[in-house]
């Protein structure tokens, strides 16, 4: 096995016992990056150079007996939305080509005090506004899409060309890529993780959260950048668990929410299969199910693009009238479209959000954690981004993936994606499991348990 195949707690391990060198592993990933970037695309930017460095002064650190934890050494993708100093920050768009921050973002600091190497900037669907991320492609089948908007790091994780990818979610933007590309992505609960220094899109529904390849690699990164941060007024100041320690414990005795609608209509059959095999799994190792119906599910979606639409007009309406021209013709349809949103239909979108959180609080008084398809379908065609569906009826692979993802950034409850399968023709499906706020380590330690009882992290694409 080569050193970049490595899961980051098995790297730590080893870089903690002076068996692997945070420079050799570095190397190794890098290296990665050479054979396979030219067929995928992961990064906007690699930070060779930078690596190098940060990886050498880590070697030194711990040669000194300065490890700083789990993190120390391990090299990690940053997405594109996140501002880095001195390293360009583009969101993968013309709009913002020669923007170079002159700090890091909350995120980034929180990572290099952790002894993170940064290997380079992961590309996104143009200021995360979709869920293709055009520029690049999926490393488990190169004619289709990574998802998005954080498909650079989706793919780049799955093709081992960085330990960690950082992404953001307004819509489902960590979660879908996790599902297509066969990662683990989190988007944590509102206001876990601060956003301070990552563009927005829509300030009242974005996320920021990891991508792995392990539920346990998850949990470390969480213990390194959760916290309240004052400097993002979404923040909240609440304890930070050991999201590491809570992998502990199993499924015995836990009550898994099983929808009966919504989450059932206009789904792939083999993403609903392998669903149901993952919800099997679980009841095998102790946990209970128990059918449940998600709550207004008719305002889930108006709900959704009701309040990103506008959100990110407002955040844009300056540079769209400055270099309208350099935006993707997608994007910009988008943003003019946000610009004919009343406020008075802004303020319905508000008030319908309210009575979804309500309403999901609700439907969590009788389970612990909602088990869910994390899309409605496998990855599509980077030629055709529309999925066929039987009835004859066709859904654009935004929409379709947005859909079944939307209800988490609605509630602002937490959501992680693990890999529960493959289609017939070798493509990853993603197990979505929702949870109570603040409740990742509930998440976390459901989808280690399962991903403990299966085959699926043996699988590699094959590049």
């Amino acid at each position: 096995m080569d050193a970049y195949e490595l899961t980051i707690a098995d790297a730590a391990a080893m870089i903690r016992a002076k068996e692997l060198s945070p420079v050799e592993l570095t190397e190794s990933v890098l290296s990665r990056i050479d054979a396979v970037e030219g067929k995928i695309t992961a990064f906007a930017t690699v930070t060779a150079d930078v690596a190098r460095a940060a990886a050498a002064a880590a070697e030194a650190e711990i040669a000194a007996g300065a490890y700083r934890g789990p993190l120390h050494g391990i090299p990690v993708g940053i997405k594109d939305l996140y501002e880095t100093a001195g390293i360009p920050t583009t969101s993968s768009s013309a709009v913002r080509a020669d923007y170079v921050p002159e700090q890091d973002c909350a995120v980034v600091e929180k990572l290099t005090a952790a002894g993170t190497v940064m290997v380079g900037k992961t590309h996104t669907h143009e200021f995360a506004f979709g869920a293709v991320t055009p520029t690049t492609r999926n490393p488990w089948d190169l004619e289709k899409i990574p998802g998005g908007s954080s498909g650079g790091s989706g793919a780049a994780v799955a093709a081992g060309e960085c330990m960690v990818g950082m992404g953001s979610d307004t819509g489902g933007s960590i979660r879908i890529p996790a599902s297509v590309c066969g990662t683990v992505g989190l988007k944590p609960t509102y206001g876990r993780v601060s956003r301070r220094g990552v563009a927005s899109l829509s300030w009242s529904l974005d996320h920021v959260g990891p991508l792995t390849r392990t539920v346990r690699d998850t949990a470390l990164v969480m213990n390194a950048i959760a916290g309240y941060d004052r400097s993002d007024p979404a923040c909240v100041d609440v304890p930070v668990p050991d999201f590491a320690a809570g992998l502990l414990a199993g499924v015995a005795g836990l009550t898994i929410g099983v929808p009966t609608n919504f989450f059932t209509e206009r789904v792939d059959p083999e993403v609903a299969a392998a669903v149901a095999a993952a919800v099997g799994v679980l009841v095998g190792l102790g946990a209970e199910v128990r059918e449940v119906a998600i709550p207004l599910p008719e305002y889930i979606l108006p709900t959704e693009w009701g309040l990103m639409l506008p959100e990110a007009s407002a955040y844009h309406q300056e540079m769209l009238r400055e270099k309208g021209d350099l935006y993707t013709a997608d994007v910009r349809l988008f943003l003019e479209v946000g610009e004919f949103v009343l406020a008075t239909d802004y303020i319905k979108a508000l008030r319908a959000r309210t009575l979804l959180q309500h309403a999901w609080r609700e439907l969590f008084e009788g389970i612990d954690v909602l088990v869910a398809p994390t899309l409605a379908a496998p990855a599509v065609s980077a030629d055709d981004l529309t999925l066929h569906w039987p009835d004859g009826t066709t859904e654009a692979a935004t929409d379709a993936y947005v859909r079944f993802s939307a209800p988490a950034n609605v509630t602002g409850l937490p959501s992680l994606s693990v890999p529960c399968g493959f289609t017939e023709g070798g493509l990853p499906i993603g197990m979505q499991i929702v949870g109570k706020p603040f409740a990742e380590t509930t998440l976390l330690a459901v989808g280690q348990v399962y991903e403990s009882a299966t085959t699926w992290l043996d699988r590699r694409p094959a590049l």
